[in-house]
């Protein structure tokens, strides 16, 4: 019973990947006619055809979407680092209250606050900027990555870094070259999940940024979609394109990836 559990659940999981890579190497009349059979005989035109758009929109989205994923992540991973390292070296009521209010955080939806952060970024200028919906991602992923650093930071023990200040080495020159090395698995676990989480954001770019603010990966495929037409050969292409980067970057970070998400629940 448990094997065909098993074996639907993996099913329904890989259906929809078959369907994206199957359905990328047809052409868009198979598409429609036959969307589950195999691609006989394959083609290359979609992923050419999503390549050559006239009007840019695979590339201009990448650019935006690396360019906003990554100025995030960077930004998330070094606040978030230090400011879950001062929660954790701090016993005080204000380091207390600082940390319930970013767990508190994490419980509220990005569409829950949406209308308030777009007033906001009117009001200062940066509504349809990059530099808007990275300021975004890092207000509001940064309880996740602090969350993630402080369960690791408490496994590390608190005299390497006394022994580093009875060398002389201040607070910050501390961290950065004694605590931070210390937390590569755990950095590794959020850079792929913010990674992800920004990388596959559909609605808050496509407010955000808005149709003069460029576009991203994701927003491109919902901008292929025409009113009075549907080109499912090109949305396909598009969508294998999208996900190519973010699955490149995945597999570049994974062997750190379990040890990073469990390393500050066993410890300490």
């Amino acid at each position: 019973m448990r094997r065909l559990l098993a074996v639907a659940v993996a099913g329904a999981f890989f259906l929809p990947l078959y369907l994206v890579v199957a359905n990328v190497f047809k052409h868009g009349p198979d598409i429609t006619a036959a969307p589950a059979a195999l691609p006989i005989p394959p083609t290359l035109d979609n992923l050419v055809q999503a390549l050559t758009r006239p009007d840019g929109l695979f590339w201009n989205g990448l650019i935006n979407s690396v360019s906003v994923t990554l100025l995030s992540i960077v930004i998330l991973t070094v606040v978030s680092a230090m400011l879950g390292h001062y929660i954790c070296r701090t016993p005080s009521r204000v380091a207390r209250a600082i940390l319930l209010v970013l767990l508190a955080g994490l419980m509220i939806p990005p569409q829950v606050i949406l209308v308030p952060v777009t007033q906001v970024l009117n009001l200062t200028h940066l509504m349809g900027t990059i530099s808007g919906l990275v300021l975004f991602n890092v207000g509001y992923y940064v309880p996740f990555g602090v969350f993630v650093f402080s369960g690791f930071i408490r496994a590390i023990p608190v005299e390497l870094e006394e022994a580093a200040a009875m060398d002389g080495s201040g607070k910050f020159g501390t961290f950065w070259r004694v605590v931070f090395p210390l937390l590569r698995p755990a950095t590794a676990s959020v850079l792929i999940f913010l990674g992800v989480w920004i990388w596959n954001d559909f609605l808050n770019p496509l407010i955000i940024l808005g149709p003069a603010g460029g576009t991203t990966v994701t927003v491109g495929v919902y901008r292929a979609l025409g009113q009075y037409q549907r080109d499912y050969g090109g949305m396909f292409g598009l969508m294998v394109l999208s996900a190519l980067p973010i699955l490149i970057f995945y597999l570049a970070l994974q062997k750190h990836f379990v040890k990073g998400l469990t390393g500050g629940a066993v410890k300490g």
